[in-house]
């Protein structure tokens, strides 16, 4: 089993970084070109909410983003250094009453394109699992 890191101040001016990141992983694990695009949405998109809600845009810290794979369950982990949220309290963005809502989306986003989602550290970390093959 192979681990890659890769630590980024919380700006958003580091996703290029993140989608080098994420280019490397493919590469290394073969991950096909149907499969690709979920993955970098998905990691993007936590990325994106570790640096905006969990960090605020605070500069002085830091995401952490964390993958391997395993027996074909290629796993990312993106921790903040925020004090996390209860992800059982995200509204449903399909719902009629949240359709115009601004944000909301990210979380339904990345339950819809990986195969599990998990919280840990009270929501300060999300671990994501794709079924590669």
């Amino acid at each position: 089993m192979s681990v890659h890191t890769l630590k980024i101040t919380s700006c958003k001016s580091q996703i290029t970084k993140l989608e080098s990141y994420v280019s490397q992983i493919k590469q290394q694990f073969d991950i096909n070109e149907e499969q690709y695009p979920d993955i970098l949405i998905s990691v993007t998109e936590a990325v994106n909410n570790a640096i905006i809600h969990g960090n605020r845009n605070n500069t002085e810290k830091c995401v952490d983003i964390l993958c391997n794979c395993n027996d074909g369950i290629l796993t990312f982990k993106i921790s903040d250094e925020g004090s996390g949220f209860n992800p059982n309290q995200i509204k449903d963005p399909l719902a009629e009453e949240n359709l115009e809502q601004e944000g909301g989306r990210g979380v339904f986003i990345m339950n819809t394109l990986c195969d599990g989602v998990k919280y840990h550290d009270k929501g300060s970390t999300v671990e994501m699992t794709f079924k590669i093959s």
